[in-house]
């Protein structure tokens, strides 16, 4: 990492003390945070639209059909780029939470409205009887909802030919094999499946499947194209076959994540 890395308490405007929970909205922002973690568990959301978000793991660009949620001290950055977006943040008490870094969790349509509705009490706010209670309920609820990760996290590395691996792959992600990217890279097949998942943590194919998936993500967001048309244009062969990875990687079928 090379940027400063920061710690920030989660964003409030006054100087009224900070609470247990509360809301912070970042609609019509254009912004990208340094590296920075914060002392409080934070549940993001996109109300339209995607925002990204980078751990040390690796990036996340997550649709409105999900959200973010980020451990307190898990390292992050966030771009959000004029999205209607906004943030739920847990003070680790009111939710005890040990994982170590940012996940993207499936969201339903309560944790839409609850996070849309929470925006009504900011973190500098006076207290009040029905965000006293709101809250709480807000994290028992987050119990539940942040177990379960979808898989559109893709790794990043400090390995230089890995890195420019997947620069390849992700350059010509609909239509590149396994026998590319070895010649590109002089590499044998066993090799390179080996050094890949070694320093990326998923296999060359995972990672080229994930890709794949945020590129059907966009065209399924941004156009009325038949998903037989994406599934093509991402690289799949058939309907069928799109599906099945699809479902893989994001528990549902196409169609709908198309309605959600």
């Amino acid at each position: 990492m090379q940027a400063r890395l920061v710690q920030m308490r989660a964003p409030a405007s006054g100087t009224e003390p900070l609470l247990s929970a509360g809301a912070h909205c970042s609609d019509g922002w254009s912004v990208t945070s340094p590296w920075h973690y914060h002392d409080m568990h934070q549940l993001l959301y996109a109300f339209d639209g995607a925002v990204e978000v980078e751990g040390l793991q690796g990036h996340y660009k997550v649709p409105r059909q999900f959200a973010v949620w980020i451990p307190a001290g898990a390292v992050h950055r966030t771009s959000i780029q004029r999205i209607p977006s906004g943030s739920v943040f847990f003070d680790p008490e009111l939710l005890p939470c040990i994982m170590p870094a940012p996940r993207v969790i499936t969201a339903p349509a309560l944790l839409r409205e609850m996070v849309m509705h929470a925006m009504r009490w900011p973190l500098d706010r006076e207290e009040d009887e029905v965000s006293a209670a709101y809250f709480p309920c807000l994290a028992r609820l987050c119990e539940g909802w942040i177990t379960e990760d979808v898989k559109l996290l893709l790794p990043t590395s400090t390995e230089p030919r890995i890195a420019a691996i997947m620069d390849f792959t992700s350059a010509h992600a609909a239509q590149v094999t396994l026998g590319d990217v070895c010649r590109h890279a002089n590499m044998s097949e066993r090799n390179l499946r080996r050094q890949f998942t070694k320093s990326a943590g998923i296999s060359w194919e995972d990672y080229r499947q994930r890709l794949r998936m945020t590129m059907a993500l966009d065209a399924l967001d941004r156009t009325d194209q038949h998903i037989g048309e994406i599934a093509a244009s991402v690289g799949y062969e058939n309907q069928a076959a799109f599906a099945r990875a699809f479902r893989a990687v994001l528990g549902m079928a196409p169609r709908e994540y198309r309605a959600l």
